[in-house]
């Protein structure tokens, strides 16, 4: 190894001091790399003077030092292999130590100067070796990137993999917990129901038994009377005449009793408390009230108030006034239209209040966008960021354009309010019952941003309009 790296050290270029690559001979016998000859000034006959002796050559043609290459070349050739057996040329059987880049095979000195690759682009073995050895080392480094790229891809999705089960039986439980009530709730009114039904069945079956009894009762008391009869009947003529004169008056008393209590059959008609036909209806409303979310215990907003309403019951009961108030005219505050806000506002998820308007003749209920103007006229329709319904002159109406009237069977005292954020959706319901839940109508909003609860309790008609609009809290 030491020979070999003293020979490498006589076999370096004296211009740029590395080992001889392609090396070219001049014509006064000194050797140079190809590219240090090329960098060497020609005069403008294309002589150029040589760096070791000084002598002017011909510098237009230098021939390649074959021999210094092949040297060259198996002296890197050992180093690499590291002893390796070499190859050898099967036509010149000279070692392999060219490389022919048009080929793209190893070749040796006399296939590329006098053989088959003459012409040819060649390059020495270790050259192209250590471009090869380069290429590899980059595609070894792309594959490595490449595989680390792989290996978190996989770890994410086996993260992603771990995460979606998890959540999967978390949603599942979530499911069996949910449909757990549905099943208990649908349970619990079935046996109301079946309990209704066995109540009445049993109330009227008592009622039938005790007539039937009393029926029997007098059929008994017929049958002795006519065996007596029928015994009178067999007796001599004094025996007859002696017994006739007690018994006959008071059968005859007997029977004018029965005569009196008797009663025509009719039928009797099994009647419930509900009608089996709307079973479902009914269980609908019940379950829709149980699955609302709890109402919620809202407060009034005073920064929000007009000047003449006046709140109550901490903040929970708004009436109107008999004077205006001087109050800061916030930009919280409605100015012209007699509404107030509730202090909570809405921006997500599911909320249901509730708002007690008992006899109030009119009114106005509904939602507001927290960006409305409240210095002007509060304008009564979606596109002014309202939606409302209220009551007036006994007409029930969902302010849209145009309004619509809405039918009501049953005046409500008490609605409910239901804001579905999510799926742009406010309903109104008749809450009066405890247990169900009348639908009233539905909006489907436009929304972005916090939404208020509203109530307007429209003081401008005055006269009888002094009811108050309560918030209740039961």
């Amino acid at each position: 190894m030491e020979r070999g790296e003293s020979l490498q050290d006589q076999l370096r270029c004296p211009v740029c001091l590395d080992v001889f690559t392609e090396p070219l001979m001049l014509l006064c016998g000194h050797s140079y790399c190809r590219c240090c000859v090329r960098s060497m000034t020609m005069d403008l006959l294309g002589q150029l003077t040589c760096p070791m002796c000084r002598c002017a050559v011909d510098g237009d043609s230098p021939r390649p030092n074959v021999s210094l290459a092949r040297i060259i070349e198996a002296l890197q050739e050992v180093s690499v292999s590291g002893g390796e057996k070499v190859m050898s040329c099967p036509q010149h059987h000279n070692p392999l130590s060219l490389y022919c880049e048009d080929e793209r095979t190893v070749i040796c000195g006399l296939c590329g100067s006098i053989g088959a690759h003459r012409g040819h682009k060649i390059t020495p073995v270790s050259s192209v070796y250590s471009r090869m050895k380069e290429d590899i080392s980059c595609l070894m480094t792309d594959f490595q990137h490449q595989k680390r790229k792989l290996e978190d891809q996989i770890c994410k999705m086996a993260y992603n993999k771990s995460r979606i089960t998890n959540e999967s039986d978390v949603l599942k439980w979530v499911v069996r917990k949910e449909f757990g009530e549905l099943r208990r709730w649908l349970e619990e009114e079935e046996a109301g129901f079946i309990q209704e039904v066995e109540t009445s069945a049993a109330v009227l079956i008592s009622s039938l038994q005790n007539q039937t009894d009393q029926l029997n009762q007098n059929q008994n008391q017929l049958q002795d009377a006519q065996k007596i009869l029928q015994d009178l009947s067999n007796e001599g003529h004094l025996d007859f005449i002696t017994k006739y004169g007690s018994i006959a008056p008071r059968f005859r008393e007997l029977q004018q009793l029965q005569q009196k209590e008797e009663r025509r059959f009719s039928s009797v008609n099994f009647i419930t408390g509900f009608n089996h036909n709307d079973i479902k209806l009914t269980v609908w409303k019940r379950l829709h009230r149980k699955i609302l979310p709890a109402p919620e215990q809202l407060k009034l907003d005073p920064q929000t108030a007009h000047p003449m309403l006046e709140l109550h019951l901490g903040d929970t009961v708004v009436s109107c006034g008999a004077l205006l108030r001087r109050l800061p005219d916030n930009p919280e505050r409605f100015s012209i239209s007699y509404c107030v806000l509730a202090t909570r506002g809405f921006s997500s998820g599911k909320h249901y209040w509730e708002v007690e308007v008992g006899t109030k003749p009119k009114w106005r209920l509904g939602l507001i966008k927290g960006t409305t103007n409240r210095k002007v006229k509060l304008g009564k329709s979606p596109e002014s960021g309202v939606w409302m319904i209220g009551l007036k002159d006994g007409v029930y109406e969902a302010f849209l354009s145009p309004r619509v009237v809405l039918p009501l069977v049953c005046p409500p005292r008490r609605l409910g309010l239901f804001l579905d954020y999510e799926n742009r959706r406010l309903t109104f319901f008749n809450s009066d019952s405890p247990d169900e839940l009348g639908f009233i109508y539905s909006f489907s909003l436009e929304l972005q941003g916090k939404v208020f609860p509203l109530l307007d309790v429209c003081w401008h008609y005055r006269g009888d309009n002094k009811h108050p609009l309560v918030l209740p809290h039961d």
